[in-house]
């Protein structure tokens, strides 16, 4: 019998090593997430340094962008940025919250709905490359005979192409989440609505949404870290141009395809660092916007 209970104590305090070396393990790997956002910040803080003494504070409102004369100005970047963004992030919403609905409430199980849950998320799969391709191939010209349409000067690319390339890109994220989030409402709920004679429109309206907002809020700003930080395919088909845009129609700039398509031109050091710069500003936007969003999810939260 003390055999036995020395056995169970011996597994008992091998139970406890293993929680505390594996709990041990996660917060190292936590620190080390903390570390490399930090060292991001602070690499992309010291290379900005002759930049920001070049410049100064009127970098950010600046509205020209010409490094043969030396001037360096971010806001049509910043614009560009936040337009492009903002915009995809409106289109897809409908669509993403649309699949989510479908997926977890209406067709949660069957052939069908694992089809159509491998094909959204199949288009977060694909190379950001191939939608600016298809965008170029394929988009543009129908932008284009919109625009005439409209009597706005038919560029094709611009603000309104990428914000139609982003929004596809980043319907998955949203729609992926959305979905799972509605996936784990208690089933309670709905039965006791359905009983009280609730149609499925409503369970949908008063319980479904009510009960899933954070978490739909959730994906909808993994989205739009997502449309951010996205540069080749918004490369590709927004214009590449340093104007300021005056519409959503308007050829542009983000700050991501700036510094994908002048890095390798920067030659002297506060083109370089002006550059880095933008990275700066771009780390900073999301940051902020990410702070913003988790303050009113936990809003949602607590409602």
């Amino acid at each position: 019998m003390d055999a036995g209970i020395n056995k169970s104590s011996r597994r008992s305090h091998k139970q406890i090593r293993m929680e505390v070396a594996f709990r041990r393990m996660l917060m190292m790997i936590a620190i080390v997430m903390v570390i490399l956002v930090l060292g991001i910040m602070l690499t992309l803080t010291i290379e900005s340094i002759p930049s920001i003494k070049s410049l100064g504070i009127k970098y950010l409102w600046g509205k020209t962008w010409d490094p043969v004369n030396n001037v360096y100005g971010a806001y049509p970047f910043l614009i560009g940025t936040l337009l492009t963004s903002f915009l995809a992030l409106i289109i897809s919403i409908p669509f993403s919250f649309a699949i989510a609905i479908y997926l977890g409430e209406y067709n949660s199980k069957g052939w069908l709905s694992n089809f159509l849950k491998n094909t959204v998320e199949l288009i977060a799969a694909v190379p950001s490359v191939i939608y600016g391709f298809w965008g170029l191939i394929v988009l543009v010209p129908l932008v284009r005979e919109l625009e005439m349409k409209f009597n706005v000067l038919p560029y094709g690319i611009g603000i309104f192409t990428s914000s139609i390339i982003l929004a596809i890109m980043i319907i998955p994220y949203a729609a992926s989440m959305g979905r799972e989030v509605i996936k784990m409402v208690p089933s309670n709920l709905k039965e006791g609505a359905y009983s009280l004679g609730a149609t499925r429109y409503e369970v949908i309206k008063n319980i479904i949404l009510p009960y899933t907002k954070s978490g739909l809020f959730a994906g909808i700003l993994l989205s739009l870290g997502r449309a951010l930080g996205e540069t080749m395919a918004v490369t590709m088909v927004i214009g590449n141009t340093s104007l300021l845009p005056t519409s959503i129609f308007s050829p542009g700039n983000t700050m991501a395809s700036v510094i994908a398509n002048e890095f390798t031109e920067a030659d002297h050091t506060v083109y370089l660092s002006a550059l880095i710069e933008l990275g700066l500003v771009l780390f900073v936007v999301t940051v902020i916007i990410n702070v913003i969003g988790k303050s009113i999810i936990k809003r949602f939260a607590n409602d």
